[in-house]
């Protein structure tokens, strides 16, 4: 037989065929083998003379009192148990899977911005059987594991995304700063940009967030200054305000940062008003349901909070 025969001969194998043979191996006769498998001992004959026939090769020598397997039927053997045991390791992934729990890895910067959480709420009335896991993380960090395929959405400015992450713009965020309550800018209903030149403003790791800290330079060279910085960094928006409070520095966040501490007031910044803009991210090709509907929930939450409207100067 050709090597195009044997090929074609071996498409046309049937799982049963391959488990009635494993079962004969085992049992190296005919009688049992077909107890085994639940049918008469002439239909167990008849699948395996069909299965030495397609793929043109001896597995089984039969004499009058002996059964037993040809070199080519030992060779056989190895990889028809090979093959029984992935599809019934594929089954099992299957069935798992069928009975999991849906999952949704969400990602967010910091815990102590209040965007993911309300958008999150309704997604939980929505699913209430949905498991949701919430991963903090640097946007460089979530594109990475968006990609990845580790995280399935993602928060945060979007003008460093990959080709590979999709994005929605959907909150403009007020820009304003944490000062001491007993600070000189406490007292005044909005902070004026250029009045920072004279504060060290702590900014975040690089490697953490390089979209935010260009976004507060960008705005001090927008009124002809570069900010001087804090020497120094933190890894979380409540560590950086324990550095506001012991008048260590000054601290630029939107105003959807709920974690400011007892003795801590945020002001809105003017001249010129900024706004920080919040996007949903994730994977361009990734078309599922669950991930569907938090895109959803975040355009349905932006409209019924006006979170893109220049007027609203609220925290949302």
């Amino acid at each position: 037989m050709t090597p195009s025969n044997l090929e074609e001969g071996a498409r046309r194998m049937e799982l049963r065929q391959l488990r009635y043979f494993v079962t004969l191996a085992e049992e190296l006769h005919f009688g049992r083998a077909a107890a085994r498998e639940h049918i008469v001992q002439s239909a167990l004959s008849q699948q395996l003379q069909r299965l030495e026939r397609e793929l043109g090769v001896l597995l089984i020598e039969r004499t009058t009192h002996h059964v037993r397997l040809s070199p080519a039927g030992s060779a056989f053997l190895i990889e028809a148990r090979k093959i029984l045991a992935h599809v019934d390791r594929a089954a099992v992934v299957a069935q798992r899977a069928a009975y999991a729990t849906p999952t949704l890895r969400v990602g967010i910067v910091d815990a102590s911005y209040d965007s993911m959480p309300q958008i999150l709420r309704g997604i939980r009335e929505r699913y209430p059987d949905l498991e949701i896991h919430e991963v903090e993380a640097g946007v460089p960090e979530q594109f990475r594991l968006l990609v990845d395929g580790r995280l399935d959405v993602g928060l945060g400015r979007a003008s460093l995304a990959p080709p590979e992450v999709a994005s929605e713009l959907f909150r403009l965020d007020p820009l304003g700063v944490l000062v001491p309550g007993n600070h000189r800018l406490a007292a005044s209903s909005t902070v004026p940009v250029a009045t920072l030149a004279e504060e060290p403003l702590l900014l975040s790791e690089e490697q953490r967030a390089p979209e935010f800290n260009q976004f507060v330079i960008e705005l001090c060279r927008s009124v002809g200054f570069l900010p001087t910085l804090y020497r120094g960094t933190v890894e979380s928006v409540r560590a950086a305000i324990d550095l506001v409070a012991q008048a260590q520095c000054l601290l630029c966040v939107p105003a959807s940062c709920v974690a400011a501490l007892p003795g801590i007031v945020w002001r809105p910044l003017s001249e010129p008003t900024s706004r920080y803009p919040w996007s949903v991210l994730w994977r361009a090709d990734d078309h599922s349901e669950h991930v569907r509907a938090l895109v959803s929930q975040a355009r349905t939450l932006s409209r019924e909070l006006g979170w893109l409207e220049v007027s609203n100067q609220a925290a949302g």
